[in-house]
């Protein structure tokens, strides 16, 4: 968007009227050089004047020599305030800038009033748009210098009229949101946005791009959790192309797409469409690009999950396995249901228990979160548990067959699918279910987590806060503690 060119590779224009000086001054040196050599040649004193010449210049040598070492040469307290913007590695610095901006009193540990390595600094994420024109960009640059703010990434993301760059900073502890976005407005900056980053932002967009579409590669059910981390703070939403339940029609998109502001649709192949919201925060037309080529690349891969698998033994002697279940075993789930009692179905649908078998190929579908399937030493399906993508939240629920209960499965479930949470840096899940259900009750106060209750009508909303402080309370992946376990790949 800027060019910047050295000031050492810029031509000043050429005139004559230097060359006549040049030439006329030659002239004089050599009008001087023939007297001197004729008076020392021909005058009686000539030695004597050379030798006196020689003299005179070695004492203004020493002189010199001298002054030099005890005088240094110091830069002006300008040049110390104000060294400007550089660019070193692909990443543009800078120290203090322009004096008309408002500036915050900072300490600068230039001045060496401050080591450098002493002054706490923190990240920020900052988007803001500009006109498309030489210099923008160079304003912007000019105005993090002025405030002592390091540009660490940027981004830029071209649109009809100007363009928006995205800026990953490093900048004082001391210096608020506040002014930092007034530096930015006063540099030509408009629409700015901000929020406070962490040390995952660091890694650069080709690195972190090909990172999310390898997840996805490996496992279908990564596509929302990579998308979310593509396009940052957003809520996604899948819309099947047939509803659960049957009844109504169901959502598409265009196969190119829809972008829409704060809001984009894309279509999923799968059937459906895939719906990402961002408040106050318009989507560009790159973000568009890379969200659909993910989405493409999880269609062009298929269904597919991670196949590995624990098996655990009961504390009678009885080995069960659990693995990644998807719309391959809905059979098996149907089965599963059959055997179950209307009790035990109506608790975990909390509806018609004719219904239940409706909502397994929505369940299954790794597009709307991962299950994990429970299966006896004979094969037999005997107990599913889901994790799903609901927007910004993330829902938890269980299903046990009968004559498996109270055995502590639906812990081991319920704690490998808290596990997977986390792995997704989610910060809470929630579990919907019957006021009278005590055992899932039980379950979630199982986990030792920080849980908060809702009831209204009979039905128990529990939601457990996944904060870095407790998650220290939850055991090992894969180990509730109730079973022996070994890990094994089919």
């Amino acid at each position: 968007m800027t060019n910047v060119t050295s000031a050492k590779s810029v031509r000043r224009p050429h005139h004559w009227r230097r060359d006549l000086v040049e030439l006329a001054a030659l002239f004089i040196a050599v009008a001087v050089a023939d007297s001197v050599a004729n008076m020392i040649a021909h005058g009686p004193d000539g030695t004597f004047l050379l030798f006196a010449s020689a003299l005179t210049l070695i004492a203004t040598a020493a002189f010199h020599t001298w002054w030099a070492r005890r005088h240094g040469h110091t830069p002006p307290a300008s040049a110390l305030s104000d060294p400007g913007p550089t660019v070193a590695g692909g990443t543009v610095t800078g120290g203090a800038g322009v004096g008309a901006l408002p500036v915050p009193a900072l300490p600068d540990p230039r001045r060496g009033a401050v080591p450098a390595e002493t002054v706490e600094t923190v990240l920020w994420r900052m988007r803001t748009t500009v006109r498309d024109e030489p210099g923008s960009l160079a304003a912007l640059c000019t105005a993090f210098a002025a405030l002592h703010v390091d540009i660490l990434t940027l981004q830029t993301h071209p649109l009809a009229e100007g363009t928006v760059d995205e800026f990953l900073l490093r900048a004082p502890a001391a210096l608020q949101a506040k002014d930092l976005i007034g530096g930015v407005s006063a540099a030509g900056g408009s629409g700015t946005w901000i929020e406070r980053a962490d040390a995952h932002d660091l890694v650069d967009t080709p690195t972190r791009v090909l990172g999310l579409a390898t997840r996805t590669a490996l496992d279908g059910a990564e596509l929302p959790l990579a998308l979310r981390q593509l396009l940052g703070r957003c809520t996604i939403h899948s819309r099947p192309g047939v509803p659960v339940t049957g009844r109504g029609a169901g959502e598409s998109a265009p196969v190119e797409g829809v972008l829409d502001g704060t809001e984009m649709r894309l279509h999923d192949p799968n059937g459906g469409s895939i719906t990402v919201e961002r408040p106050y925060l318009a989507f560009t037309p790159t973000e568009f690009a890379r969200a659909r080529a993910l989405v493409e690349l999880d269609a062009r891969l298929g269904p597919r999950i991670p196949r590995s698998q624990d098996v655990l033994t009961l504390p009678e002697g009885e080995e069960i396995t659990v693995r990644r279940a998807d719309r391959d075993d809905l059979d098996a789930a149907l089965a599963m249901h059959g055997r179950c009692s209307e009790r035990t179905l109506s608790q975990r649908y909390h509806g018609p228990v004719g219904d239940a078998d409706r909502y397994l190929q929505h369940l299954l579908s790794p597009r709307f979160g991962r299950t994990l399937a429970v299966e006896s030493a004979s094969g037999r399906l005997v107990a599913l548990g889901h994790l799903l993508w609901d927007g910004d939240e993330t829902e938890v629920a269980l299903i046990v067959e009968d004559s498996w209960q109270r055995r502590g499965i639906g812990s081991e479930l319920l704690g490998r699918l808290v596990a997977l949470a986390v792995e997704a840096h989610c910060t809470s899940v929630y579990a919907v279910t019957q006021a009278s259900n005590t055992a899932m009750v039980a379950t979630m106060r199982d986990l030792g987590l920080p849980l908060d209750y809702q009831i209204e009508e009979g039905t128990l909303v529990i939601t457990a806060r996944l904060d870095p402080t407790s998650l220290s309370m939850l055991p090992p992946y894969g180990d509730s503690g109730l079973f022996d376990h070994e890990q094994a790949d089919r």
